[in-house]
């Protein structure tokens, strides 16, 4: 499964009508860093699809690598089953970054970065590939933890599936900054601005039977997002 090489690609996203941003297309960003930025931040994905007429929807964890942003999970699943038939998904992921209080409820909002994402998503199938996909994965949460791990049996590897997407039609929105007040409202008494959210990875709790008494550094972190 090989990649465009980044040096041929050009700096901005191309706009298609399907991903083209209605409301509030200032907010819409196609610079390739800034959406990578976005997608690197995040964690968690919700995959869209249509089968047999019913939509569905499923949270998972994900991953980019270059030109592609990557998913897995059991291979007995409803959805991996269902997107390895090449039916069309949207994948979406999205950060909270802060609560917008306005002087009227009219104008509260969220400060977020969100991508979107369509295409088919393709089964990761080359063993070495797929092992490497999962190390990348598993390292993105704790840089070193593959190493630190015994290596997963083929059993495991059969039990797991690994979906690509490419990055071929996205569009990506970010709304930042305070309040946007009608100007009647402007000297309403009434306190305006905004509160910061965060994903704050809190204090490690280490499993009772666990033969290492403390969390390793590359485990720990203040952030993320």
């Amino acid at each position: 499964m090989t990649q465009t090489p980044s040096s041929v690609l050009s700096s901005d996203y191309p706009v298609s009508e399907r991903c083209r941003l209605r409301r509030n297309p200032k907010r819409a960003v196609t610079d390739r860093a800034a959406v990578h930025a976005v997608l690197d931040a995040g964690l968690q994905c919700a995959v869209g699809y249509v089968f047999d007429g019913e939509p569905y929807v499923t949270q998972t964890a994900y991953w980019r690598e270059g030109e592609r942003v990557y998913w897995h999970g059991s291979s007995a699943s409803q959805m991996i089953r269902r997107l390895k038939g090449g039916i069309p998904v949207c994948f979406t992921a999205s950060i909270l970054d802060g609560l917008v209080f306005a002087r009227s409820g009219f104008h509260h909002s969220f400060n977020y970065r969100s991508v979107v994402a369509h295409g088919i998503a393709q089964e990761v199938t080359q063993p070495a590939e797929k092992l490497a996909r999962l190390k990348a994965f598993t390292d993105r949460l704790a840089p070193g933890r593959w190493e630190e791990m015994r290596p997963p049996t083929e059993q495991e590897m059969k039990a797991t599936t690994v979906l690509a997407l490419a990055l071929d039609e996205i569009s990506c929105k970010i709304r930042e900054g305070g309040p946007v007040d009608d100007a009647d409202d402007m000297d309403a008494p009434i306190w305006a601005g905004v509160v910061p959210v965060a994903l704050v990875l809190g204090t490690s709790i280490t499993d009772p039977e666990s033969r290492i008494a403390n969390a390793p550094a590359n485990c720990l972190g203040t952030r993320l997002g």
